[in-house]
Formats: structure tokens, sequence, C-alpha cells
């Protein structure tokens, strides 16, 4: 009896166990499979809505042209992020070698040639000639290798438009927007405000009656100035009668005229000045430092190398001995001759001396390398070969772009002295004035001697050079 009570005990225990298993397996299994049916739904929502705009992009393809080479705007300089297309040198058909002069484009320095990237014919002009601010990378022009194919490109436009990329996001479902009940509050009448009247003080109440106030504004006259002889001093018309009409007086209004004058588009060159110019003055710290320099022994050497230089057909400028006495004060002074590179003071071993040039489309600084090494006789020709490209437009990139100290010379003009801006990332720009015969007193009969003085000014950058750094460099040159 114990044992078939036992045995029925322990298979009803086995029974419970088995169809819990068998439900929760059920169950696992069920979860499983919705669950991959579910991800299968939104992978396959994802998938389309994902693939979808890939297949509806439209791109340009030129298939229906034959062979061609694209040519964009290059950047001509560092600093360069448009341009202007100064004239084409090439006509549409022409047969360009490598080297020819296609363009003439104007950068944010200078005017420069752009030469013909590779050979074939100049098919297709795309940006005529005086666009400006075109970006760089704009399709200019296109070049095919053969000749039969530029009727092929006369209708040819660059129509083509960069499409952003939009960061692809799987569809949410949206929930339908749960309904929100807004308490009501009850409203408050408003109690209407009474209004006051205005009551004028008794000084300045004046009483008379309508038809004294309406013969008074007729005549123009002012009934403040006038005494009543009616009930308690009131005006009254009889005491109008007597009383002299007052023109009226109207001001005499002066038309202002607008300043006229005319509107001269800024280039690209004028453009990047200021803004180098601004950034200079807005971000560095100028201190300026001034002295005034006898200058008897330099003109008298100048002189003399002038006479022995006469045959070669050289003559030497006061700029050029000023060139070369900069480069001796930076090798004897290198922080003269250093750069503000942000993290670090970068001091250069060779001096190139950049030297302020005015042309008919702005300042530019072609730089005179090795300042230090050379002579005197080839600083005059470097400066004189330098000044001519400069203003005939032809200097080339790395002739303008760098330099290690500045120089800026308006003595020529009459100037006595004047304070530059420093040329960035450089530390010093030296200002130079005109030269005069200055009388300096002396122990001699006349009490006094006479020496010609030219007047300079340091612009130094303080980041760079202390006060006591730029005087010893001042004191060198």
């Amino acid at each position: 009896m114990i044992r078939t009570t036992s045995s029925l005990r322990n298979g009803l225990a086995r029974a419970i166990i088995y169809g819990s298993i068998r439900n929760n397996v059920r169950s696992i299994i069920v979860r499983c499979l919705h669950r991959k049916h579910h991800q299968r739904f939104q992978l396959h929502g994802t998938l389309r809505f994902i693939l979808t705009p890939s297949w509806q992009q439209q791109f340009r393809f030129y298939a229906d042209f034959p062979d061609h080479i694209k040519v964009p705007l290059p950047a001509l300089s560092p600093t360069m992020e448009t341009g202007t297309i100064i004239s084409w040198q090439k006509k549409e058909g022409d047969k360009l070698n490598e080297g020819d002069l296609l363009a003439e484009i104007e950068t944010d320095k200078a005017t420069m040639a752009f030469e013909t990237p590779e050979e074939g014919y100049l098919a297709k002009i795309l940006i005529p000639a005086g666009t400006k601010n075109v970006p760089i990378g704009k399709l200019v022009c296109i070049i095919v290798q053969d000749e039969s194919n530029i009727a092929a490109f006369k209708d040819f436009k660059d129509d083509t438009v960069a499409v952003p990329s939009v960061p692809v996001t799987p569809a949410v479902p949206t929930l339908p927007p749960t309904p929100t009940i807004s308490p009501t509050v009850p409203t408050v009448p408003t109690v209407p405000t009474a209004k006051v009247p205005s009551i004028m003080p008794p000084e300045e109440r004046i009483y008379a009656s309508p038809l004294a106030r309406r013969l008074a504004a007729e005549k123009g006259l002012n009934l403040q100035d006038l005494k009543g002889t009616g009930l308690y001093g009131s005006i009254t018309s009889k005491d109008l009668e007597h009383v002299a009409v007052q023109p009226r007086v109207t001001p005499k209004v002066t038309p202002t005229v607008a300043p006229t004058g005319i509107d001269i588009p800024v280039s690209n060159i004028r453009a990047i000045i200021a803004k180098r110019l601004l950034e200079s003055k807005q971000t560095i710290p100028h201190y300026y430092l001034s002295v005034d320099i006898k200058m008897d022994a330099a003109l008298a050497m100048r002189e003399q190398f002038n006479k022995l230089l006469e045959k070669d057909k050289i003559r030497l400028s006061v700029n050029d001995i000023i060139i070369k006495g900069m480069a001796m004060a930076c090798k004897k002074v290198p922080e003269g001759n250093s750069a503000w590179l942000g993290n670090v003071i970068r001091q250069y071993n060779n001096v190139d001396v950049s030297v302020a040039v005015s042309t008919a489309t702005g300042l530019i600084t072609p730089i005179v390398f090795n300042a230090d090494t050379k002579g005197i006789v080839q600083i005059s020709k470097d400066v004189k070969v330098l000044a001519t490209k400069a203003r005939e437009g032809k200097l080339q990139p790395h002739e303008f772009q760098g330099g290690t100290i500045t120089v800026s010379n308006l003595g020529m003009f009459g100037v006595k002295n004047f304070s530059a801006i420093i040329n960035p990332p450089q530390s010093i720009i030296l200002a130079i004035g005109t030269t005069e015969t200055k009388l300096i007193p002396a122990k001699n009969e006349k009490g006094f001697t006479t020496a010609q003085c030219m007047s300079v000014i340091a612009s130094c950058d303080h980041r760079i050079i202390d006060g006591a750094v730029g005087a010893h460099w001042l004191a060198a040159f």
C-alpha cells in the first residue's frame, strides 16, 4: 500500500515536470520564430528604404561625348580660394601644346599665367574671360585629343550638381499621439478700470470762450500771452480785436545732398591684402622702435661703388644697401629672422628679405633669397628683375610666397617716417623714411656739424621679440 502510494506520487510529479518543460520549450520556439519573422520584416523595410534612393539618384555621365579632358581651375597659390579669368590666350578649336599659355588668372597674390596641362585641342571654354570669383575646382574648359571631336562639345554645359550625402536611418513606426487633457481654468472676469479725467494745472489752463479760441486759431495768435477781460479773467473775442496778427514763420529746411562718386569693384588682390593686413593688426601685438641713422658713410660707399660699376651699367640704390644691412643684422640677432607658427617659434637659417613693391593692382612682396650670402651688386640685380616682373604681373608663386623679414621703403616719396604692418608670420618689418640733412651739436668753432640722417621704424611682434631684443637688432642694423 505504501509502495503504491509512493509510485503514484512520483508519477504525478514526473507528469507535472514534463508538462512544464514541454510548455516552456513550446513558448521559447514560438518567441524565436516570431522574433525572426519580425526582424526579417524590419530588414526588408530597411533595405528598401536604403536602396531606393540610390536607384533614384541621377548622375550625369558624359557617355554621349567622345574622350575628353576636363580642366578645372587650379590653386595657383596656397591661400587662393577663388580666381578671376582675366583673358583666354587660346580660342576654341586652337591646337594646344604642353606648356603653352592657356589663360591669365588673377589670384589673391598676382595675375599669373595658366599653362596648358595637356596636349590636344581646345574644344570648349566654359568660363568666359572677365568672370570673377571662380571657385577652385570649377570646370573651366574641355580639351580633346582628336580635332574631329571638337564639334561634339559645341553645346556642352557643365550642369553637374553635387548631391550631399544624407545619413539613412531605419524607419521607425510612428505611434498615434496620445491626447493631452488640458485642465480648464476658470476665467476671471475683468474689472473695468475707471478713466480718470486729466486735469491741467491751474497755471497752464487758459480760460477763453469758444469764439475767442476759433479767432485765435485763424489769426495764429498765442492765447498764453494775452490777458482776458471776461469773467475770472477769461479771454473773449473783444480782447482779440486790437491784437495784431502775427505772421507764421516756416522754418527753412536745407536739403541734404548725398555725396556722389564711383564704386570701384574690389579685385582679388585687394581683397586678400585687406584680409591679411586686418588679420595682422588684430592678432599680432605690434610695438615700434624708431631710430635715426647716419648715412654719410653708406652714401659715400654707394657713390664710390657706382663709379666703379659705371662701365657695367650697374647703379646701386640705398635700398640695396638696406637689404644687405638687414640680412647681416638677422645673422647677429637671429630672433629677428623668426616666425610665429603657433606652437613653435621658427628661427630660419637663411635670410630671405621680402621687398614691398607697389603695383597697379596692389602691394606685393617679391623675395630676395639668401640675402645674407649675396653681395650688394647681386642684390641690386635681383631687386630690379623682381620689381619689373611684379609690375608686369609675371611673378611666379615661389618668387613672392615666403620670406623671413620685410622692408618697406617710402623715402623716395619724401616720407619722413611711418609705421608698417607686420607681414605674418614674420616677426619684423622695417619702414624706411627719407634721408635728411640734420644739424648735430659738436665741439668746434661753429658749435655744430651736419649729417645725412635716415629715419627708420621697426615694427616687431612682441610674441617673438621682446623690446630689448628688438633694440639689439636695430642697433646691429
